[in-house]
């Protein structure tokens, strides 16, 4: 691994890096803060697919990627006299210093836990109305109620035993059950979230994280859809003429591999 200096000189080339592409390439003297918005949502995604597949090379370059777009936005706030890398890096230490009082003063903890609890008690003696308010609005509805339900739980706001939220997913699963015998559109997709909102606090309970295992199922199911896609194409047959009794023969193979 590097050292300490190498860490740092490495992080000074990008930032001399960067003056050069903001002042010498077309491109990238164009963008703004919210033109890279949307490549940064990219590159986060990107980062996240290589973290589950494993894949450490993979990992590394995205990092870069990230790394890029937050000296990019640096960069651009010095240009409006707002911030550069000095203040966003002194920012986010102050803020973990005052957030680990039981490492930088004198409060003690017994587990991870009671730091949880401490930094949403801290979050709201910093002003903040809700412990909420930390929850990002542009977040996909699952990211945002695994971190509502995490957030509440660091205020004492949660179940007490897994059986209790596995007792509320099939207490939903019934009122879900019922709104679809009547047919009420707006109350079925009610009492639908409903049903995501309760399996994923019962994930929170089994220690799973419910968009990495839906993801693990979006990459099993195209793999195994994908062989079946290129089985059709050996004898020849499009999927399209197929009966489901042919595909079937086809997906029990893929879930063997």
């Amino acid at each position: 691994m590097n050292t300490r200096q190498q860490q740092l000189d490495a992080f000074s080339r990008l930032l001399d890096i960067m003056d050069d592409l903001r002042e010498k390439c077309p491109w990238d003297k164009k963008q703004t803060l919210e033109s890279l918005r949307h490549l940064t949502i990219e590159e986060v995604y990107e980062l996240g697919d290589a973290i589950l597949d494993n894949d450490l090379d993979e990992i590394k370059k995205e990092l870069g990627d990230v790394l890029l777009h937050i000296v990019f936005y640096s960069k651009i706030g010095s240009e409006k006299k707002a911030f550069d890398i000095a203040d966003v890096a002194n920012s986010i230490c102050d803020k973990l210093i005052d957030r680990h009082p039981h490492i930088y003063g004198d409060v003690v903890v017994e587990n991870e836990e009671q730091v949880k609890q401490n930094w949403e008690k801290l979050k709201l003696k910093e002003g903040k109305k809700s412990v909420l308010e930390g929850v990002p609005k542009s977040l996909p509805a699952m990211v945002k109620a695994s971190r509502i339900q995490d957030k509440v739980k660091g205020v004492g706001f949660d179940w007490e035993e897994p059986h209790q939220v596995w007792e509320k997913v099939q207490e939903e699963l019934s009122e879900l059950q019922h709104e679809v015998s009547t047919g009420n559109q707006d109350k079925i997709e009610a009492e639908f979230g409903d049903v995501l909102f309760s399996m994923i606090n019962y994930a929170r309970f089994l220690n799973v994280n419910p968009e990495d295992a839906l993801e693990r199922t979006n990459k099993k199911f195209m793999k195994r859809f994908m062989y079946l896609e290129s089985k059709a194409n050996e004898i020849g047959k499009p999927l399209s003429d197929m009966t489901l009794a042919e595909m079937d023969v086809f997906w029990e193979e893929a879930k063997k591999l």
